[in-house]
């Protein structure tokens, strides 16, 4: 056994599930709904509680009652790995072992934003998260979120130093930097950036973190399951797909607007945000439909 917790299997097809709003509350229905959705989709993972959940805008009663729905509809048919990650330590601190002590099987910390901590101050950081807890812990590096990157040498650091850092989603897009990575440490690490799935994965990565899986799981899940099984004309098909779908919805603005709107499109969720996201204008609505009448992506009613 390798030092990847014998608990977890962190790897495969991982939606980063955003939270559905209705009349300015949490939507507890859609979002049970959507749960249902991603396992039937054949989704590995259900990562709630992200950038893509809108978390900063969430109360504490909020965050935990998410995490217990998400947990409850799951019923074991599906891993749970709970974004726990803040700007404050002792708040990541908090998370972490609140939602260990509700039974997810994974944390994913998001390096400190607005901070810009230093290489020590980020080591410090995930060391104290990773001695609060025996959970696997994943580290997020995403510095066009964050305003800062966690360096290689501190990723090496803290693979070496604690047994349950065992992952990394990686959403920097270097791809060089994670091929440096992966000839210096075992740490498994996942693909942040849909587009980059495939070409992460021909590299050694074991997975992806994905947007857009909600709108799409079964997509998602087939590129990952291409890509494991080493069959390349399907994961170029696959990934050209996704690519396409990403790139042609993201374009209209920053995560998790251009993915609720599509979902809202596709009558899954309502259109509503919480400030200071805002509705999308009508012609970049009017993109994203073009976007999923090409690849497809019927609208429906919400039930």
């Amino acid at each position: 056994m390798t030092r990847l917790d014998s608990r977890t299997n962190l790897r495969g097809s991982m939606t980063a599930l955003i939270t559905p709003f209705r009349n300015g509350e949490v939507d507890w229905p859609r979002l049970e709904a959507l749960v249902d959705r991603q396992i039937e989709g054949g989704t590995d993972w259900l990562v709630p509680l992200g950038t893509t959940g809108e978390t900063p805008t969430l109360t504490e009663e909020e965050r935990a009652k998410i995490l217990e729905t998400v947990i409850a509809r799951a019923a074991g048919r599906c891993p749970v790995m709970a974004g726990t990650g803040s700007n404050s330590t002792s708040a990541t601190v908090e998370h972490t072992r609140l939602a260990a002590s509700m039974g997810v099987e994974a944390a994913l910390v998001v390096a400190p934003y607005y901070n810009r901590p230093t290489q020590e101050g980020l080591y410090r950081h995930y060391a104290a998260v990773a001695e609060a807890v025996e959970l696997p812990v994943v580290l997020y590096n995403v510095p066009a979120r964050t305003g800062v990157t966690i360096s290689n040498d501190t990723i090496v650091r803290l693979r070496e130093g604690f047994a349950n850092i065992v992952a990394l989603k990686d959403a920097t897009g270097n791809v060089e930097a994670m091929t440096d990575l992966a000839v210096r440490c075992d740490i498994a690490v996942l693909s942040g950036d849909d587009p980059l799935t495939w070409p992460f994965m021909a590299l050694g990565a074991v997975g992806v973190v994905s947007v857009i899986a909600n709108l799409h799981p079964t997509l998602m899940k087939s590129l990952v399951s291409a890509a494991f099984e080493g069959n390349m004309p399907a994961a170029l098909q696959y990934h050209r797909k996704v690519y396409d779908l990403a790139m042609g919805i993201g374009r209209y603005g920053p995560n998790p607007l251009p993915i609720k709107t599509a979902m809202a499109v596709a009558g899954l969720i309502a259109e509503e945000f919480r400030l200071p996201l805002c509705p999308l204008d009508a012609d970049a609505r009017e993109g994203i439909q073009r976007v999923l009448r090409r690849h497809e992506v019927l609208e429906t009613s919400i039930a």
